[in-house]
């Protein structure tokens, strides 16, 4: 399990000066050192990132909710004034029909026969029947108005509380942030310096098992006689493979770079400088 270690501010970062012992592999060495380096900065900017929590994603979900509750406002006002023209067309055709009705029963003063009687007749009967449609899709369309009123009464109500509750969640987040900001801002700046002291594939290698593993450890300390990460046993020649510092080697069970104390006592010395 990986020590606690206290990161100080540093202006500069210095490449990782490693003290050779004639059995081991300097450029190795240098690399195991960098990993671990890197190891433990990236592990002291999860912890910042644990201490804000869920708050970015509560703060994202509360300003989607709040875009979609606004774009819901809008089609129901559009909706409104879409039903309330339609009501007002209606309205129109009803005059029209009423004149139409007025104009029929005159000419029923001058018919010569019943058949023109009961011809005019038929139409007023047809007018008067499009008046009551139009009247019962009006009765419909007013109801429907006030059916979307109340809901973008309760729309707005909802989006009162949401933006109540993001404004919030938003301040908690700043004062969070305002916080750690600067240690991350350190941190970062030391993450990136070390990558520039381990070879590509290396880096490449380190960020895909970071990615894959739940608590962000690629690189470990063997722990009474086991990985750091998975806990599986090591056997102890490997384990005197990894203190040779020869190559760099991995768990055999979750593919984490394993490295003895001695390492991990040279990348804290090079995070204390």
């Amino acid at each position: 399990m990986a020590k606690k270690v206290s990161i100080k501010k540093a202006e500069v970062q210095e490449e990782p000066i490693v003290i050779q012992r004639p059995d081991v592999d300097a450029a190795v060495e240098r690399r195991l050192v960098a990993l671990y380096t890197l190891q433990l900065i990236d592990s002291e900017i999860d912890k910042i990132k644990i201490v804000r929590g869920e708050l970015p994603r509560a703060v994202q979900d509360l300003e989607d909710e709040i875009a979609g509750l606004n774009t819901r406002i809008d089609n129901f006002t559009t909706e409104i004034k879409e039903t309330e023209a339609a009501n007002k067309a209606r309205s129109a055709e009803i005059a029209d029909h009423e004149e139409m009705i007025k104009k029929y029963q005159k000419q029923q003063d001058n018919v010569r026969n019943n058949r023109e009687f009961e011809s005019l007749n038929k139409e007023i009967e047809f007018q008067n029947l499009e008046i009551q449609l139009c009247e019962r899709k009006n009765k419909e369309g007013k109801a429907k108005v006030s059916d979307l009123k109340q809901r973008i009464e309760a729309a707005k109500l909802l989006l009162g509380n949401r933006t109540k509750d993001l404004d919030a969640k938003r301040e908690e987040l700043t004062s969070i942030i305002s916080e750690t900001e600067k240690d991350e801002v350190r941190l970062l700046k030391k993450s990136k310096e070390q990558e520039q002291y381990i070879d590509e594939r290396y880096l490449v290698a380190y960020k895909r098992i970071r990615n894959a593993a739940r608590n962000g450890l690629a690189v470990v300390q063997i722990d009474r006689d086991s990985c750091g990460g998975c806990f599986s046993n090591i056997p102890p020649q490997r384990q005197m493979e990894i203190k040779m510092h020869k190559k760099v080697i991995v768990c055999e069970n979750c593919g984490r770079i394993l490295v003895d104390d001695d390492i991990a006592s040279k990348a804290s010395s090079q995070l204390d400088k």
